[in-house]
């Protein structure tokens, strides 16, 4: 993709502030650049964005002029065996450049092997073998992109005989190696903890918060394992479920006023059910500031 230097220096680079955001999609372009709604900031997946132009960055262009923007990236397979995509990854970079996001994140996760890539985001074992090879993939889109990067928490449906260690150890080893920040998705945590059997408020009373640049809240689609027991898909299809929302309002409690994302992603609603989610989400991020404030006056 070639640079858009007029683009990063119009843009400059904007902070994303303490508020909701949402994952930009094309069915909501117009309703967006026509409205100008009230939202704390747009994410774009950078895969959508790879091209060298039409109506895709037309209209991003557009948006980017009135709202700061987030850059999460699903296929750089920062957890894989192989070495990354280096073509992928100076896409990445030029995107960085040409729209200078206020925050820019991928999944840890592998999304391919050898010459096959997949559509899934697949898990990887916990141990110090993984953390060596995360971390340097870490180091290799930092120093490459020339930025700082969060790292996402994945959704989870088994278990590694080989890992050594939990997640949150992992997260943390990377973090401390790389100096990375982290995404923090709390609909993923209580979709591993359901599928998994351990206690989501355990996991986001001891997730390092210091590190948490972000946070990500979807929707999940219930189902029934082999057993019978409750297995959540991380779908991204509905609103966000009142037990994330819960489990939210928890993470708030400690994080204090980060930028949060509402992704839908699958059976994408309009524009106004979207947005409602987009309010309840800054309705809970306002109440922790507003507590902040009192916090202070009585000191």
């Amino acid at each position: 993709m070639p640079q858009d230097n007029s683009n990063a220096i119009r843009f400059g680079a904007r902070p994303i502030p303490g508020r909701a955001g949402v994952g930009l999609k094309h069915q909501h372009y117009r309703d967006i650049i026509d409205s100008q709604p009230d939202v704390g900031f747009f994410e774009i997946h950078a895969e959508n964005y790879m091209g060298e132009g039409g109506p895709p960055h037309r209209y991003l262009t557009a948006i980017r002029e009135n709202y700061p923007l987030s850059l999460h990236g699903v296929g750089l397979s920062i957890g894989a065996s192989r070495q990354l995509d280096r073509d992928h990854l100076l896409r990445l970079k030029a995107l960085n450049e040409r729209y200078q996001p206020g925050l820019f994140s991928e999944h840890l996760a592998w999304s391919t092997h050898e010459s096959v890539f997949y559509n899934d985001l697949l898990p990887l074992p916990y141990n110090e073998e993984s953390v060596a090879r995360v971390a340097d993939h870490v180091d290799e889109v930092q120093e490459t992109v020339g930025r700082r990067m969060l790292l996402e928490n994945p959704s989870s449906y088994l278990t590694f005989v080989e890992s050594t260690m939990s997640e949150i150890e992992f997260l943390k080893a990377v973090a401390r190696r790389t100096g990375c920040g982290l995404l923090l998705d709390v609909n993923n945590v209580h979709v591993s903890a359901t599928n998994l059997h351990f206690d989501p408020v355990g996991y986001i009373d001891a997730f390092p918060v210091e590190h948490v640049g972000e946070i990500h809240l979807a929707g999940y689609e219930p189902d029934l394992d082999d057993h019978g027991e409750a297995f959540l898909i991380d779908a991204h299809n509905r609103p966000v479920d009142l037990a994330v929302w819960k489990l939210y309002e928890r993470t708030i409690g400690r994080t204090g006023a980060v930028p949060t994302l509402v992704e839908w992603d699958n059976d994408v609603p309009d524009w106004p059910v979207l947005f409602a989610e987009i309010g309840r989400a800054d309705t809970v991020l306002a109440g922790r500031r507003q507590e902040v404030r009192h916090a202070a006056l009585t000191e």
